[in-house]
C-alpha cells in the first residue's frame, strides 16, 4: 500500500484553494538488490581482457626473469683477503644471466601482446 501526500496551494489571482494528492514512490529492498545484481551480472558477461594462455606465458616470463636473477647472484669469496675475478666476471654472471633476464622480459612482452 502506498502513502498518499496532501500538497495544498492558494492561486493569489482567484483566491482558491487547490489540493493536490500525490503518490510516493516506495523503494525496497528487493528493488535495489536487483538493480545491483544486475550489474554484477552485466560484469561478468564482459570478457576478460588477458585469457588463459596469456597468464600462463606470464607467469612462464617471471619464472625465466626470476632464474636469471639467480644465475646473477654470487656467492663470498672463499678468502676474505683474496680477490678472485673469475667468480665475480665469469661467464654465468656477465653474460648468461642478463641474456636470461632480457628472453625473459621478450617473453613476457609476447604474453602481453598475444591475441
Amino acid at each position: 500500500m502506498s502513502k498518499k501526500a496532501k500538497k495544498t496551494t492558494t492561486n493569489k489571482t482567484t483566491a482558491k484553494k487547490v489540493v493536490t494528492t500525490q503518490k510516493k514512490k516506495s523503494i525496497t529492498p528487493t528493488a535495489s538488490r536487483n538493480a545491483k545484481s544486475a550489474a554484477a551480472a552485466n560484469l561478468s558477461n564482459e570478457e576478460l581482457l588477458f585469457g588463459k594462455q596469456n597468464y600462463i606465458l606470464m607467469a612462464a616470463s617471471l619464472g625465466v626473469i626470476a632464474i636469471g636473477f639467480l644465475l646473477m647472484a654470487g656467492g663470498s669469496m672463499p678468502s676474505p683477503d683474496v680477490w678472485d675475478e673469475s667468480i665475480i666476471y665469469s661467464f654465468r654472471r656477465i653474460t648468461l644471466a642478463p641474456f636470461v633476464v632480457l628472453v625473459g622480459l621478450v617473453l613476457m612482452i609476447v604474453a602481453i601482446f598475444k591475441k
